[in-house]
């Protein structure tokens, strides 16, 4: 009996954005298992991402391990991350997560809001 294909990630991390993850996770007064990404309706452009600190695992989740860290992805969140790449920026205005979402659809101006499209149910990663 052949195995079956490997599932592909929901989503990518960086290097950058794993380190951040990591020291998000070494810097908590409480122990963590990795930080959860989903999104939210919010925004002039209609939604938001979130990312939140995660205590104990959602058997919900889909768990996205890279560069030594784990990531969590909110069930309702994965048509909307399908094949997206987080990164970890600094700049001079701002530092933070960025997502280079193939289904996003714009942004707003002030980059803290997205709209999105579910990706096609079945589509593979990155596609």
């Amino acid at each position: 009996m052949a195995n079956p294909r490997p599932r592909p990630s929901v989503m990518y991390l960086t290097e950058r954005a794993a380190a951040r993850v990591r020291e998000i996770v070494d810097g908590s007064d409480k122990e963590l298992l990795g930080v959860r990404v989903g999104v939210k309706k919010g925004g002039c452009a209609g939604m938001e991402y979130t990312l939140d600190p995660v205590e104990t695992a959602n058997p919900a989740d889909d768990v996205v391990s890279e560069h030594g860290v784990n990531v969590y992805v909110d069930p309702t969140a994965i048509l909307f991350l399908l094949g997206s790449v987080m990164d970890y920026e600094t700049t001079k205005l701002r530092s933070g997560f960025t997502f280079q979402n193939p289904n996003e659809v714009s942004a707003c101006g002030c980059g803290e809001s997205v709209m999105l499209k579910p990706a096609a149910e079945g589509a593979p990663a990155g596609a």
